[in-house]
């Protein structure tokens, strides 16, 4: 198995799930069965990511955590209670996924030869207007 495959396998066992009713179609279905998902993962006591990663999550998602660092997310696309909870996990392993991403070092590009030209030209013109200022010598 793949380092991705047993570390989704570790942190897919570190949530946690609770069901509510669910609004939405469904008719008298909805009033009787509890199909809302909701999925809890706590990031700051996770044993499966690393403190980088942690630290990285934590930054990317730092408007989705509570204050003690709990991620929480909510599934009621769907009627069913179970294809909610699938729902709510590939939501939840996607958003991990992308927050564990690491960002490309930004590489500074060098200054085009039409922008050195005009930078040099307003030298020049300003170093025009300024001897100017000069008193003149007789």
């Amino acid at each position: 198995m793949s380092q991705k495959t047993l570390l989704t396998k570790g942190i897919v066992k570190e949530l946690w799930f609770s069901t509510a009713r669910s609004g939405g179609k469904g008719g008298q279905n909805v009033n009787k069965v509890a199909t809302k998902i909701e999925l809890f993962f706590d990031l700051e006591n996770s044993l499966c990511l690393t403190d980088e990663q942690k630290e990285l999550a934590r930054k990317k998602l730092k408007n989705k955590l509570s204050e003690n660092g709990v991620l929480h997310l909510s599934e009621d696309r769907d009627r069913s209670q179970h294809k909610n909870k699938e729902l709510a996990v590939k939501k939840f392993l996607t958003l991990m996924e992308k927050s564990l991403e690491k960002p490309k070092p930004r590489k500074a590009s060098a200054p085009t030869k039409a922008s050195l030209k005009r930078k040099k030209e307003s030298k020049e013109k300003r170093s025009e207007i300024k001897s100017t200022r000069k008193k003149v010598h007789i």
